[in-house]
């Protein structure tokens, strides 16, 4: 072995608790890359295999009744490759182990299904046959949920009439990867399932014999999507066509692709500003290192070696913590994904969903790191390489030794000896206090990303759920009802309030952009149901004014006071321009609010409404819902505890578990920063320790001054460390927003505290360490001649 290879290996040695400090930041930003990149990996290829295989429709749309011949012209559109019609009700469901109703979407099933659109994957049982009356064939999320076995009965309603399932099989569908009841945001399993039946049979329950109410296509290569839609209303408008969308406008598909992009901005921040801090902590390493080694390179300079072998001495240095690192992060990433599409999987009905671990993924973090160690070292490197011999044989010139600033403006008295010598020490190396405070800052910021995502879930529910949404449950009526229901339903024992709402499908125009949602209607002065802005201050609903999200607003570019183009997609389908009157803070899809006499009057309608909000006496839910569950005109009832339930095990839990990793990544950097600092300057100053010891400083004394140092620069990056902690949180709010769910920017008090604590409780173990390594100092050892 060489001897400059035998020179690295002792350098290690010597520096190894550097080194772990340091491999263990560059482990914790390779493992949450590998691990977000390999479960995105996994769950897109899932996503793509099983849309191909099952032949996941590209265009949909729903219509109020049209006769078969209208497919056929659907077919007939240049870019159309296949058009499928169906028939899709929703339906009432009396689950014997709920209270409440259940409601669930039945779906008619093709005659051929081996060529047919949005083919399911039966996992259990038979296809239904149709001469066998209420056979179908149920989700699997609903049939676990509630335990359902094949051959079980189901008593259903739809359209108000009575019937009886039979569940014949158990399956999974590329359509509903993720199951949300309409109206909602968030899946509930257990109130909400797919029913696929015979056509014929659905057909009849539905009173659609020899007509359709759902269309689905696929287009064929090149087709202009946009032109095919356009000609696609036309078609359906005479119809009640309510407006086709594209897949990604679909709200399953819309829901994962929104899921894995927020996967795949968590696998790109964190690792970012986890290898940023290991490189910073490589360059003040490798700096000290090379201050402390002046002679040495000299030494080697005169036996011969060249600048480019010291220099790839120093890189290989680097190498090896950063390969070990590498390592490290890539075995822990891979078992943290398998841990994610378990999780993933629990949520999305993939029928297969596999650890996919590739090796483009490892290359490129390990690429990653090695950028960061190349970013860390070239500067240490190059001036290793630059200095002369000559000079670096001689001692490094000595620091300038003048009075601190403090002392300058007479507060030399209240100082003592020690606390002057520790601020001499930061005033006369300025740069390296600078780097160090500066790294410490960084593992406070890290903490502070970490545990961002829970601060801003809290808030979301508290201002979502408490403050604006305060009805305890939601009915919706299977059609539009007159406002008397309201009153009937305050009626029923344990029913305090109830407030109408009206929603209806409409497409938004503004320029060039373009949306389709709903719109809600609500009543001018509701409580159970608040429009609030940023500042938690309600928005009044006057006039024929719009009140829209915020997200929706940015979408098509409109401001308060613009006016957008409405075309309401039923009835008589008016159009009208309105005006935006204010923009509401919400952080789920969008939304837009009117008046409910001002939206009754736009659909040229009588007080009509589609549902009512209920405040409950807690003790009386059931009885209420009972009594709901015997009226043939409610489609669903949602309750606002499954609906926060739901949201917390799906995409709370995921961002959650997430903050998890990251929080004890953070808190293992921290620890290795200051740790790494604190040795580091322990190394530095032995020699000025020792003669501290030699002239009678006793070991606590001699201790004081050295932790006094880490100590004042732990208080400055403190305060620093939250400032960078709160732009770094600002980033990712932003960079994790999408249309499907916003996270708002929200940090509390205690998660500052809580970095602020680990921070200290970092430094003071590493204080600990320094003061045992001072207790156990050789002095001769440390004031033996460099030179």
């Amino acid at each position: 072995m060489k001897s400059i290879n035998v020179k690295l290996l002792r350098d290690l040695s010597q520096m190894k608790g550097q080194s772990l400090a340091i491999g263990a930041v560059v482990a914790c930003g390779i493992a949450v890359f590998v691990m977000s990149m390999t479960t995105h990996r996994s769950l897109s290829r899932a996503k793509e295999i099983y849309y191909a295989e099952n032949r996941f429709a590209e265009i949909f749309v729903e219509a109020v009744r049209a006769p078969h011949a209208v497919a056929d012209r659907a077919k007939m559109i240049h870019g159309v490759a296949r058009a499928d019609h169906r028939v899709v009700e929703i339906m009432t469901l009396n689950m014997p182990d709920m209270a409440e109703p259940a409601s669930g979407r039945a779906v008619s099933l093709p005659e051929k299904a081996s060529s047919a659109l949005n083919q399911i994957y039966l996992k259990r049982g038979r296809w239904p046959e149709a001469d066998r009356k209420g056979e179908v064939i149920i989700s699997e999320p609903f049939a676990k949920a509630h335990d359902i076995q094949l051959g079980d009965k189901l008593k259903a309603a739809i359209r108000g009439r009575r019937v009886e399932l039979t569940a014949v099989g158990i399956a999974l569908s590329p359509e509903y990867l993720i199951q949300i009841q309409p109206g909602s945001m968030f899946p509930d399993d257990k109130r909400f399932g797919i029913f696929w039946m015979a056509r014929r049979q659905l057909e009849t329950a539905a009173d659609m014999e020899g007509a359709f109410n759902d269309l689905t296509l696929t287009l064929s290569k090149g087709a202009n999507d946009k032109e095919v839609i356009r000609r696609l209303d036309l078609l359906l408008k005479p119809y009640g066509g309510s407006g086709a969308i594209t897949r990604n406008s679909h709200q399953s598909a819309r829901f994962i692709e929104d899921e894995l992009k927020a996967l795949r901005t968590m696998g790109m921040i964190p690792p970012l500003i986890f290898l940023s801090v290991a490189a910073f902590l490589l360059n003040i390493s490798l700096r000290r290192i090379l201050a402390m080694q002046r002679e040495q390179i000299a030494a080697l300079k005169a036996f011969g070696y060249t600048n480019l072998e010291i220099g790839w001495h120093y890189a290989k240095l680097t190498g090896v913590i950063v390969l070990c690192g590498s390592m490290v992060g890539c075995l822990t990433g891979t078992w943290m994904a398998s841990g994610m599409i378990s999780m993933y999987q629990a949520v999305y009905r993939f029928p297969v969903a596999e650890l996919s671990p590739e090796i483009d993924i490892y290359l490129g973090a390990l690429a990653m790191a090695m950028v960061a160690g190349i970013f860390g070292v070239f500067g240490g490197v190059r001036a290793a390489i630059k200095l002369p011999p000559a000079e670096a044989m001689r001692p490094a010139p000595p620091a300038t030794y003048k009075p601190s600033l403090l002392e300058k403006f007479g507060l030399r008295r209240i100082l003592s000896p020690p606390a002057r010598m520790v601020i001499r020490e930061i005033g006369r190396h300025p740069v390296k206090a600078m780097l160090t405070s500066l790294g410490i800052a960084f593992a406070c910021a890290i903490l502070i990303v970490g545990n961002f995502g829970k601060d801003s879930i809290d808030h979301l529910i508290d201002f979502q759920y408490s403050m604006a949404e305060r009805d305890d449950a939601r009915v919706q009526f299977v059609q539009a009802t007159p406002s008397r229901a309201v009153h009937e339903l305050e009626h029923i024992m344990g029913v305090i309030r109830a407030e109408p709402f009206r929603m209806v499908a409409a497409r938004f125009r503004h320029g060039q952009r373009s949306k389709q949602l709903g719109i809600t209607g609500i009543a001018q002065h509701q409580e159970l149901f608040r429009l609030l802005d940023r500042d938690a201050q309600v928005i009044p609903l006057q006039g024929d004014g719009l009140v829209i999200s915020a997200i929706l607003a940015k979408i098509l570019n409109l401001q308060v006071g613009d006016l957008v183009q409405v075309e309401i997609l039923e009835g008589e389908r008016p159009v009208r321009e309105v005006k935006i009157s204010g923009l509401v803070a919400d952080f789920s899809g969008t939304a837009a609010y009117m008046n409910l006499a001002a939206l009754n009057r736009l659909l040229g309608e009588g007080r009509v409404i589609s549902g009512a909000y209920l405040q409950l006496d807690t003790l009386q839910e059931n009885a209420v819902f009972t009594k709901l569950k015997d009226r043939p005109n409610v489609a669903g009832v949602s309750m606002k505890k499954v609906t926060i339930k739901s949201f917390m095990d799906t995409f709370a839990e995921n961002l959650l578990r997430m903050r998890l990793f990251n929080v004890f990544f953070a808190t293992v950097i921290a620890v290795g920063v200051v740790y790494s600092s604190a040795r580091i300057a322990y190394s530095e100053r032995s020699r000025d320790l020792a003669t501290l010891r030699v002239i009678g400083l006793t070991k606590g004394e001699v201790s004081a001054i050295m932790l006094g140092e880490l100590a004042v620069l732990t208080l400055i990056a403190i305060p620093v460390g939250i400032i960078i902690g709160f732009g770094l949180c600002l980033l990712m709010a932003q960079a994790l927003e999408t249309e499907l769910y916003r996270i708002p920017f929200v940090i509390h008090p205690q998660t500052y505290g809580f970095a602020s604590v680990i921070i200290l409780c970092a430094s003071i173990v590493s204080g600990l360490i320094v003061r045992r390594k001072i207790s156990q100092l050789d002095m001769v050892t440390a004031l033996k001649t460099r030179e």
